[in-house]
């Protein structure tokens, strides 16, 4: 009979996580999480095969706190801004976080066309939301969307790493600006096909 659990997933997963906010990805060992939990780690591996499994738990629990925040912005008036602004935000108020799911190097390296699809799975939604807000074919949404998403990963890892602070009216601010001059371009475009 396999010994009794001292810990639920959810607790270990939790800790996982935790450490992994406040002290970076590579804070999370077993040891680490057993100090966390104030045990050894011994008990971890009552609920996980390995610390592998472990760690790709971690990652799928700040995948969901992410969506949270993408869910947040799809509400807002103007969806598509309201994604870009809690993109900005998720990187200031989970830095490390952000870090590990946006700013970790990729082992193939995939193209500004791939990239989106493979690092966020409400990518379709935000489509939509394009379309839906601004009265734009799909080819055009993905043009701003890939132009809004590189201005906003930057700011983000801006951000992310400390190297600059911004307000929620610059962020704003900067956004509306970039999303107004790409979609003038893209209107001017469309006119003249």
């Amino acid at each position: 009979m396999p010994p009794k659990a001292k810990f639920t997933k959810a607790e270990i997963i939790g800790a996982a996580l935790n450490i992994v906010r406040t002290e970076g990805y590579e804070a999370l060992t077993s040891r680490a999480l057993g100090t966390y939990l104030g045990s050894s780690a011994r008990p971890i591996f009552t609920v996980f095969k390995n610390m592998e499994e472990v760690q790709q738990a971690m990652i799928e629990a700040a995948r969901a706190l992410y969506k949270e925040y993408v869910h947040k912005g799809l509400a807002a008036a103007h969806p598509f801004k309201g994604v870009g602004t809690q993109y900005i935000l998720f990187s200031v108020n989970e830095s490390k976080l952000f870090q590990l799911l946006f700013m970790t190097e990729q082992k193939q390296i995939p193209d500004l066309s791939g990239v989106l699809p493979l690092i966020d799975e409400s990518y379709e939604q935000i489509l939509l939301s394009i379309q839906d807000d601004y009265k734009i074919c799909m080819s055009s949404a993905k043009k701003l969307y890939h132009h809004l998403w590189i201005y906003t990963h930057g700011i983000a890892s801006l951000c992310a790493t400390k190297m600059c602070r911004f307000t929620g009216e610059e962020i704003s601010t900067m956004i509306t600006e970039v999303c107004t001059g790409v979609l003038k371009k893209i209107q001017e475009e469309e006119n003249n096909d």
